[in-house]
């Protein structure tokens, strides 16, 4: 059983070496089907490449770089703008409680001003009333 196991193993390794030789033989073949660049070819293409890779890369930091500054000086506008809103809204919040009281003061005032005007008028009317019948 022995010389079964070294035959089996024999076929397999002249197997493994004509599949290696075979790939290497396709490959060869292969590789004399690629139509190579001329350095002419080569030198422009990668000079092109080169170059739409600097041209991208200057449209990104310019784009970047004014995001960033809009970002930046954007929120900083809005702060500020808020903070200023913020302090009036509270200034005036004192000056609104001020101006309220003086409103509902001269409310009452001008109620108390038009009782008053309705209560001269019904006196006159009275008075005016009282002289008809005396003249009469």
């Amino acid at each position: 059983m022995a010389k079964k196991d070294k035959k089996v193993t024999n076929k397999e390794n002249n197997k493994d070496n004509k599949n290696k030789k075979s790939f290497f033989k396709g490959l060869k073949a292969e590789l004399k089907k690629v139509i190579w660049p001329t350095p002419k070819q080569l030198l422009n293409n990668t000079v092109a490449v080169i170059t739409i890779v600097l041209i991208t890369a200057i449209i990104v930091f310019v784009l970047d770089f004014a995001f960033e500054s809009l970002n930046k000086y954007g929120i900083d506008k809005i702060k500020q703008s808020i903070q200023t809103i913020e302090s009036t809204e509270g200034e005036n919040s004192s000056n609104t409680t001020t101006t309220e009281n003086a409103t509902t003061n001269t409310e009452n005032t001008t109620t108390e001003n038009a009782t008053d005007t309705n209560a001269t008028e019904e006196t006159v009317d009275e008075n005016q009333a009282t002289t008809e019948n005396s003249v009469e």
